[in-house]
């Protein structure tokens, strides 16, 4: 199991970029328009600038909904490899057949 803060940092991170998400595509579609004049596309980005960075969706980190671990994780399953392991023994994953020869 992840550190618990590690965990709520990172879903602060997806709140905050969920809340900023249309803010911040309307500031970035504003500074790559080339028919604004420059010193309204770099306004816009210095308004850009000034938005929280924990609101920019690259910051959040891909983790586990079971365990919160942040490596091996399987965007498709949101598992991690070592859950994904646990439950399919236990054949809690519909489709999944663990073979062992």
């Amino acid at each position: 199991m992840a550190k618990t803060s590690s965990i709520e940092k990172n879903n602060k991170r997806a709140a905050l970029a969920k809340q900023y998400a249309g803010k911040r595509a309307a500031l970035k579609a504003k500074t790559k328009d080339q028919s604004i004049p420059m010193d309204e596309r770099f306004a816009a980005q210095l308004k850009l600038a000034e938005l929280p960075r924990n609101s920019a969706k690259v910051r959040v980190r891909n983790r586990c909904e079971v365990s919160g671990r942040p490596r091996g994780y399987y965007r498709k399953l949101k598992l991690s490899r070592i859950a994904l392991r646990q439950l399919g023994n236990l054949g809690q994953i519909p489709g999944l057949v663990k073979s062992s020869w």
